[in-house]
């Protein structure tokens, strides 16, 4: 199966957290948060359209003006998405500028803020200088974004402050199966991805689908019912989850939220910012350990954990994080909501 999400950190473990997720069919990509991005290249940058920002802490944050200058001339808008309190900050960023010479531009940012019991969205149009324009506000159901190959969910984690978590799903895989394409003599080409579209929005039977490739130097091309080709050259299987998580304190509220967030998720991105023998550091400073992020990954039944930020205070000793998660991950069942309580009252008595 060919992965439809290809996903990779931004930095290395001690870095910035950032997550860069390419959206292979759709040719454009989702960032989740925005700490330092320079390593990114601009080819990559230029195809994200959405941004998803857990919170704005300075290593989360500090990349907007990158990605902002790097977008400014572009016709497009910017879809950011983050905890109470972003639209104030990105209004902040935007302040910090002159922008006299912007009332051709193109470019917009629309930001929505997201409550634990609605979301509002705000615009700010670079032709204006990026005065704030108020737009709807909708009710909170869990779902930031609802297209037709994939959701973005989100679930609010307490860091002192909210942070979000997030999970990418696919809704559903679909496979060319070619020994059917030889069966029915049709060769590859783009217009699969076409094929695939039109399966993902839902579209009759009846619609049409022009197969075209090249042979012998020749253009050839065969029309074809949806209907045809749903479920026989096709084939529909469970779709792909990549799940997102940082900055947050081990609770049983957060340990059952983040299980519900990445459950069954095939790639699960957690913070391990400190080992388990530092425990009441991570603690006071609502982080996880590298031992609780294996517990989580486990009690989400994920495929794959791949645990990060690590804290500058164990430089040199980034296998020490790993093995702790990665051995708590594939080691004995314990029980996390049992565990994270426990963890909660001996901290804080």
């Amino acid at each position: 199966m060919n992965p439809a999400f290809s996903a990779r950190l931004v930095n290395g473990p001690f870095g910035d957290p950032g997550l860069y997720i390419h959206l292979r069919l759709e040719g454009r990509a989702l960032l989740f948060d925005l700490g330092h991005n320079d390593a990114l290249p601009a080819a990559d940058l230029l195809r994200v359209n959405h941004v998803f920002v857990s919170h704005c802490h300075m290593d989360h944050f500090i990349g907007f003006d990158h990605v902002l200058r790097l977008l400014l001339a572009r016709d497009k808008t910017l879809y950011l998405f983050g905890p109470p309190g972003i639209r104030e900050c990105v209004e902040g960023k935007l302040r910090g500028y002159t922008w006299n010479l912007v009332d051709n531009y193109e470019f917009a940012i629309e930001v929505a803020e997201v409550a634990p019991d609605r979301i509002q969205r705000v615009l700010f149009p670079a032709a204006t200088g990026f005065k704030p324009e108020a737009l709807a506000t909708e009710p909170f159901t869990g779902t930031l974004l609802d297209e037709p190959a994939f959701w973005v969910r989100t679930a609010h984690l307490d860091h002192r402050i909210h942070s979000l978590g997030f999970a990418l799903e696919e809704k559903t895989h679909l496979n060319v199966d070619t020994t059917v394409l030889e069966h029915m003599h049709l060769r590859g080409g783009p217009w699969l991805s076409e094929l695939k579209h039109a399966l993902q929005r839902g579209e009759p039977d009846e619609t049409l689908i022009t197969a075209q490739w090249r042979e012998t130097g020749q253009d050839v091309s065969h029309t074809l019912s949806l209907g045809d080709l749903r479920g026989t050259l096709v084939k529909e299987t469970r779709g792909q989850k990549i799940a997102y998580v940082v900055d947050t304190i081990f609770t049983p509220e957060n340990a059952a939220r983040i299980a519900a967030l990445a459950q069954g998720a095939d790639l699960f991105f957690c913070e391990s910012p400190f080992l388990n023998e530092d425990e009441d550091q991570a603690t006071r400073r609502y982080h996880l350990t590298a031992r609780q992020a294996g517990l989580l990954g486990r009690a989400a039944q994920a495929e794959k954990l791949v645990v990060f930020h690590f804290s500058p205070r164990y430089s040199g000793q980034a296998d020490r994080l790993y093995r702790e998660a990665q051995d708590t991950f594939y080691g004995k069942q314990e029980n996390v909501h049992e565990e994270a309580n426990s963890a909660f009252i001996s901290n804080n008595k």
